[in-house]
């Protein structure tokens, strides 16, 4: 593919990974709700079909996190192999397991989320920071850093880089 067709399918695939995985966590915090395993056991129970839409959308998450790895990769590779092969083993991971992102205020953003969601998960944060109405405003900035993108690669694409 070109590097013009390859900053388009990036910037759908972000916008695309965006909407799929808001959705995913809206349905997350509907569908595994409750205090407790036990809660969260009979509220997965009566959620069945929102859990197997979560499903659902866990998988094209992890594909559109693939997709990107590979169409940022063609797209920087000429300019700097070494990083883009960097970017694309991060991608390949968040695609795994969801983890991290590029540029500054993404790797700001990642980095917060990083130490905030396994704090959250050890007990050193209570109250659902991340997953109640506060918790928004911990994603707020991956948001706006990967919705400029995503339109950056849309209207613009990318250009050449300079011979050597």
């Amino acid at each position: 593919m070109t590097r013009r067709t390859n900053a388009r399918v990036a910037g759908f695939t972000y916008l695309f990974y965006l909407a799929v995985g808001i959705t995913s966590m809206v349905l997350s915090n509907r569908a595994i709700g409750g205090e407790g395993i036990a809660a969260k056991l009979a509220s997965i129970a009566q959620h069945a079909r929102e859990m197997r839409v979560l499903v659902v959308l866990t998988l094209l998450t992890s594909l559109s996190a693939l997709v990107l790895g590979v169409t940022l990769y063609a797209i920087t590779r000429e300019q700097d192999p070494d990083l883009a092969m960097l970017g694309l083993t991060g991608r390949v991971i968040e695609g795994v397991n969801g983890a991290t992102s590029m540029a500054w205020l993404g790797v700001i953003a990642s980095f917060l989320l990083v130490l905030g969601l396994p704090a959250q998960f050890f007990g050193l944060i209570t109250g659902g920071f991340f997953t109640g109405p506060i918790g928004w405003f911990a994603w707020m900035p991956l948001l706006v850093f990967e919705v400029t993108l995503a339109l950056w690669f849309l209207i613009k694409g990318v250009a050449m880089p300079a011979p050597r």
